[in-house]
């Protein structure tokens, strides 16, 4: 596939899921750029901000397979990946697939399932494959997760292990609207209910296939990054080692998330080599989820996206 291609599609999907989601931006390039690198999504937002929407608009603009997973405390892992059932007329044990097994998995609130549950996602995010009973599956292909969770609430969640964070390409924050796209959303739900529309998807129509989706991973494996490129962001991600403010800093999955995506973003720019540009464009995003700041910081009200923003301030860009 061309790379001009790799902007039109993108193009076209953002504009499908526009069709359902005020505002937003950033929520919908990182997750599109999640898709199109394959990485996997976490978004944080209060109730109410369309997260579980968005996600579904997102599955509604391509022709792929899709399950949700509602998380809730009594969960367990074979409600994720599936379990063999003992079938009493054959005989025999049977294996019941769980909704891991699609394009597109929704983890709808994972944070309130027990640690147990979450881990049942760690082989399906890392490998691409779950474990039976001993047999490996492969997962379908492409395979995404895009996770959500409440920062607010507390009651009755499960904080996520930090092995599973780190399997997150990206964790995207998202704050409420304007007063003008707030304006915009009464409107348009009000029209929807004048004209008894479907309020899931409506408008959104599904124009691309899974094989366009493995096609455009092939074609940014391709794009060109220089050797400097490398260099910064190594520096970057050891920064995070070293801030007086961050107890741990970023692993160097951090280092990869940061360079999968920024070849994906120079993709959907037309580009097929990387500007320190889109590094920075990236790397908040990429690394807001993987480094812990020092108990002294949280209580003082420094939030880890104006440590990274400094970091990225600080660090020279190479030229």
């Amino acid at each position: 596939m061309e790379i001009e291609n790799v902007k039109i599609i993108y193009d076209a999907i953002r504009s499908e899921v526009k069709k359902v989601i005020i505002e937003q931006d950033k929520m919908i390039d990182f997750a599109i750029i999640g898709l199109f690198c394959g990485g996997h999504i976490l978004i944080e937002g209060v109730p109410g901000l369309g997260k579980t929407l968005f996600i579904k608009a997102l599955t509604d603009s391509m022709s792929m397979s899709s399950n949700r997973i509602q998380f809730t405390p009594d969960m367990m892992p074979a409600d994720v990946v599936g379990t063999k059932i003992y079938n009493m007329q054959s005989q025999t044990f049977e294996l019941r697939k769980g909704p891991v097994f699609a394009n597109l998995v929704l983890a709808d609130e994972i944070n309130r399932t027990p640690p147990k549950t979450q881990a049942g996602l760690l082989e399906a995010m890392q490998e691409e494959s779950v474990s039976i009973d001993g047999i490996t599956m492969e997962l379908p292909q492409p395979f995404m997760v895009m996770a959500t969770q409440n920062p607010i609430e507390f009651e009755g969640t499960y904080s996520l292990p930090e092995a599973l964070v780190d399997r997150f390409l990206f964790k995207i924050q998202i704050d409420y609207p304007s007063l003008e796209g707030e304006a915009e959303l009464l409107k348009r739900m009000n029209d929807i209910h004048t004209r008894k529309l479907d309020p899931i998807n409506c408008g959104v129509k599904s124009i691309y296939k899974a094989c366009d989706i493995v096609d455009i991973r092939s074609t940014i494996s391709q794009i060109k990054l220089e050797a400097s490129l490398y260099n910064y962001i190594v520096q970057i991600v050891r920064a995070t080692r070293n801030h007086k403010v961050i107890e741990i800093g970023s692993s160097p999955r951090g280092g990869i998330a940061i360079m999968n995506a920024a070849k994906t973003y120079a993709a959907i720019n037309g580009r097929d080599y990387v500007l320190p540009e889109d590094i920075k464009e990236v790397a908040i995003p990429a690394l807001n989820h993987r480094i812990i700041l020092i108990p002294e910081a949280e209580l003082e009200g420094i939030r880890v996206q104006n440590v990274l923003t400094e970091i990225l301030n600080t660090v020279k860009v190479p030229r």
